[in-house]
């Protein structure tokens, strides 16, 4: 009798599997947890939707998601592509959308996320609370916490003042936590999943080639991924194998090098290596790149470029350096020992303009591109090696 028990609950439950970057994910979801969603979209219906949910055999499904980001030490905008493809084996977006939706906001803040919903006209728009200087996506205000739109793309521009929006409200005890932006740490892909991309520099009457190994799924994590302030955005790393196939290599090629010479070099390879078009000719509007997704693109702008350089130096000599963003472009300057150029003097402090974008001149370590001399610039960003 035991054993007819057990293997009914065994039946009771779907099993799912999906790959997830370096590995495969396998959960199961209990019968009581597959809960319909037909009905017309309401405040009612979608608290009628939680109200199941939240009385069905979900742990498991939480706990196996909360092993995995923790096993894997996956940032919170990781764990949320996580999320998604889970929430896409049970509910594919495409057959019902809100039913995948109330699925996601579900598990995210059973996982301790202040995650919320608003309802409108045929729409489920899905919020999670963040502290960060974060722009371009839609937000609103309670009781001066900010919660970010997370599935704005999937609506395009929405006129939140027409539509009435109106917040569901549904209290989750669990959901307490801000969500987090910032990716500091890029997931494990699978090694075959990687593939070469033959990169030429010239410097000094020498030409370079670099094998870099790229992974195209970097460009799926980062497509709806916002616009975060730069001290976010410059410290996105490299995953781990591309990080391999470059680096050291750039290393082995500076050495012998003076540190001036060596940042010159990156500077050039930045600037060089890489085809520039701006964002609006390339993707239709404002898109900044990861460094990893710069080695991926064929074109590139100031953002892109300066953001990679930012890494290279960070990574290979550590220095202190400023981003400065001026109305129509971006720029870095680095803190050597001894300046070199026009100084650009910070808190104190004196720094060197290292251009990473094609100008009509050949800049030099110091030098300014003649359109921006008496351009008024805001410093975005200052990396301090002590806080790295």
């Amino acid at each position: 009798m035991l054993f007819l028990i057990a293997s009914s609950e065994r039946l009771a439950a779907q099993n799912f599997s999906f790959e997830f970057y370096d590995g495969t994910f396998n959960f199961e979801l209990d019968q009581t947890s597959d809960i319909a969603f037909s009905n017309e979209l309401s405040q009612q219906s979608v608290e009628s939707f939680y109200q199941e949910i939240n009385q069905s055999k979900y742990q498991p499904l939480l706990s196996r998601l909360m092993e995995y980001k923790e096993k894997h030490e996956l940032n919170d905008w990781i764990y949320y592509q996580l999320i998604r493809k889970t929430a896409q084996q049970i509910s594919p977006k495409a057959e019902n959308y809100h039913r995948y939706t109330l699925y996601k906001w579900f598990l995210l803040s059973k996982s301790g996320y202040d995650a919320r919903l608003g309802v409108g006209k045929d729409r489920l728009i899905f919020y999670v609370r963040n502290d960060e200087n974060v722009n371009d996506i839609p937000f609103f205000m309670e009781d001066g916490q900010k919660y970010m739109c997370l599935n704005y793309h999937d609506y395009g521009k929405i006129d939140f003042i027409k539509e009435k929006i109106i917040p569901a409200k549904i209290h989750i005890p669990e959901s307490k936590t801000s969500f987090s932006y910032k990716v500091t740490r890029m997931p494990d892909f699978k090694p075959e999943s990687y593939t070469h991309k033959n990169i030429i520099f010239e410097y000094n009457k020498r030409t370079y080639n670099f094998q870099v190994k790229i992974n195209p799924a970097v460009d799926g994590i980062f497509a709806n991924y916002p616009g975060v302030d730069f001290e976010t955005y410059f410290n996105i790393p490299l995953s781990k194998e591309s990080y391999h196939s470059l680096i050291p290599i750039l290393q082995e090629n500076i050495r012998g090098m003076s540190q001036k010479k060596g940042v010159d070099y990156l500077m050039r390879f930045t600037r060089y290596a890489f085809l520039y078009e701006n964002d609006d000719d390339n993707f239709g509007r404002e898109k900044r790149l990861s460094p990893e997704q710069t080695l991926l693109s064929n074109y590139s702008d100031c953002d892109d470029r300066a953001a990679l350089f930012f890494y290279l130096v960070r990574e290979i000599y550590n220095l202190p350096m400023i981003a400065l963003l001026y109305p129509t472009h971006i720029s870095m300057a680095v803190q050597f020992d001894k300046p070199t150029g026009t100084s650009i003097i910070y808190k104190g402090e004196k720094y060197s303009v290292c251009e990473s974008t094609p100008q009509k001149q050949d800049l030099k370590i110091g030098q300014i591109a003649s359109n921006l001399k008496r351009v008024s610039y805001d410093v975005v960003y200052q990396y301090a090696p002590t806080l790295k």
